[in-house]
């Protein structure tokens, strides 16, 4: 499974709690550009929207930029950083509105990865942490990197 972008700044910025799997509803093009790796994750969330008065509503990854796919031609009002639709189950959209409802949990975008021929995104529900704990990864990570260099030597 290559993965095409991932979001190293949603990992470091909240904690992690539970992860799922949704397809993105693409144009062709849009796929295109993302195998090409023109994708980026940076400033993307995930949003739970209820357009069209459903007694559900949908998820939308927002703020995820897509470059043009060059060789497409001219492409008439295209947005690269539009909303697009995440195909997700019922249950899970209702599993999801309960645990956003709570309080300080929001859904982060971890990776875009394609699955046999399908792009899918990998996304999070995740809790904000504090500067106290983002210091403290640094410095784990930090001591793991002294440790591999040691071991490294001998």
């Amino acid at each position: 499974m290559p993965t095409y972008a991932t979001n190293k700044r949603g990992r470091f910025d909240y904690e992690i709690l539970g992860t799922y799997e949704a397809g993105i509803v693409l144009a062709g093009h849009e796929v295109k550009s993302i195998k090409l790796g023109h994708i980026s994750l940076k400033g993307a969330f995930v949003t739970l929207k209820n357009l069209k008065n459903k007694e559900i509503p949908e998820a939308y990854l927002t703020n995820c930029h897509i470059t043009p796919y060059k060789f497409a031609g001219k492409l008439d009002n295209y947005d690269p950083d539009q909303p697009r639709k995440l195909l997700l189950k019922r249950s899970e959209i209702r599993q999801l509105i309960g645990k956003t409802k709570e309080k300080g949990l929001t859904l982060v975008p971890i990776r875009v990865y394609n699955k046999g021929r399908l792009i899918k995104l990998a996304f999070g529900i995740g809790k904000g942490k504090k500067k106290i704990d983002k210091r403290q990864d640094i410095k784990k990570r930090e001591t793991d990197r002294k440790l591999q260099r040691l071991q490294k030597q001998y």
